[in-house]
């Protein structure tokens, strides 16, 4: 499944959740279940299922796992853990206690998350997606992705200042070259398989290389000149693209 250190840390976070909360289920998604995790480069995506809502008091020592954890281990920082009620999963709006980003937040299981997790989610613990998690149509999906796009990604390259940064740059194309794809064949694609895609969208080339070498290969330190170039490049690229997905949606049925 993956190297022995995530292992590891995936069991020892799934021993020390159990006396906690009233644990149903454990799931892995992203890029650890669909084969393209990148031990120390990719988050560890994880959805648990309780049978009721955590107390206070449950998600004050579930806070208390999680520091636990990331003193345990560098990799634990990179574990993000959605935790639903299984009677609360029924609604792709609601909001629910999350551990990301070395702290407690709430968040949505959305459309993508559901259909990675019925298409390949990784059961760590307890049932399977599909005995606990309502399917997502083909709708649901393809309209998540364009609001997403919509109303997330082009407000966002307003701001000249984020594509500086690694994590927008690649969340950015990436994103575009996994919507293009789920809009046109209604199917989920990895990182790796985005790369290929966006080559054929016409994304910058050296762009594109450059996140193929940051996310699998031995990078050195980059340019100031080269990251005002990229971001440049990427902004480019990103609006008339993001905006001709989005006004092709929904395809003409005439």
């Amino acid at each position: 499944m993956t190297d022995e250190a995530t292992g590891r840390l995936l069991g020892r976070f799934v021993d020390a959740v159990q006396p906690v909360l009233p644990l149903v289920s454990v799931w892995a998604h992203g890029s650890l279940a669909g084969g393209d995790y990148q031990p120390g480069r990719s988050d560890l995506d994880l959805i648990a299922i309780v049978s009721r809502p955590c107390t206070a008091a449950e998600e004050q020592q579930l806070g208390e796992v999680h520091e636990s954890l990331g003193s345990a281990s560098a990799l634990a920082s990179g574990l993000h853990c959605s935790y639903c009620a299984a009677g609360e999963l029924d609604d792709p709006a609601r909001l629910h206690l999350t551990w990301a980003h070395e702290e407690f937040m709430r968040r949505r299981v959305t459309p993508v998350t559901r259909r990675e997790l019925h298409d390949f989610g990784l059961v760590l613990y307890g049932e399977a997606p599909a005995a606990l998690l309502p399917p997502v149509t083909g709708e649901q999906l393809a309209g998540f992705v364009v609001q997403d796009l919509e109303s997330f990604w082009l407000p966002s390259l307003d701001h000249r200042e984020r594509w500086d940064r690694d994590i927008w740059v690649d969340l950015g194309l990436l994103t575009l070259a996994r919507a293009t794809v789920t809009l046109r064949d209604g199917k989920l694609i990895t990182k790796a398989r985005a790369l290929c895609v966006l080559t054929g969208l016409g994304a910058p080339a050296e762009v594109v290389e450059d996140i193929r070498q940051r996310r699998y290969g031995d990078p050195g330190p980059a340019s100031q000149q080269w990251i005002a170039r990229r971001a440049e490049l990427t902004l480019t690229f990103l609006r008339p693209a993001i905006e001709q997905v989005v006004a092709q949606w929904p395809p003409s049925t005439g």
